[in-house]
C-alpha cells in the first residue's frame, strides 16, 4: 500500500484544525486523511512548528525550503517523491495516487428467493 508524507508550515496544532478563524482547506484535508487512511493508506504529518528536525533530516524538503521559503508549503510525498507542493491535496489527488476509487462499495443483497420472484 502508498505511504503518503505531508510537511505541514507551522500550525497551532497538529492537524491545524483549531482556534477561531480555521483555514477551511486544512477541514477538508482532515476529513480526507481520515478517509484515507480507512482505506489503509500510510499518512504521516510532520509540522514544522512542533517537528522541525523533520524538515532538517530530510534532505529534499531541506533544499525545498532553502530554495523555496516555508510559504512554499505543504509539500506533498507519495512513497518519498515529492508529488505536490503549496496546497492540500483533496481527496480525488489522494485516491488517484494510491490507486483507489472514490465510488462507494455497494453491497448486492440476496433476497431469501435467490432471484426467484414466485416464491415470495
Amino acid at each position: 500500500m502508498k505511504k503518503i508524507t505531508v510537511y505541514d508550515p507551522a500550525l497551532c496544532c497538529s492537524s491545524g484544525v483549531c482556534g477561531t478563524d480555521v483555514d477551511q482547506s486544512l477541514v477538508n484535508f482532515s476529513a480526507d486523511i481520515d478517509w484515507i487512511k480507512q482505506q489503509g493508506v500510510t499518512l504521516t504529518r510532520f509540522n514544522l512548528a512542533q517537528q522541525p528536525m523533520a524538515f532538517v533530516e530530510n534532505e529534499l524538503v531541506k533544499n525545498f525550503l532553502q530554495s523555496s521559503g516555508a510559504e512554499s508549503l505543504p509539500l506533498i510525498f507519495v512513497d518519498d517523491a515529492l508529488v505536490m507542493a503549496g496546497r492540500y491535496p483533496t481527496r480525488e489527488d489522494m485516491s488517484r495516487w494510491c490507486g483507489l476509487s472514490l465510488a462507494p462499495k455497494i453491497k448486492t443483497i440476496q433476497s431469501c428467493c435467490g432471484g426467484n420472484s414466485s416464491c415470495c
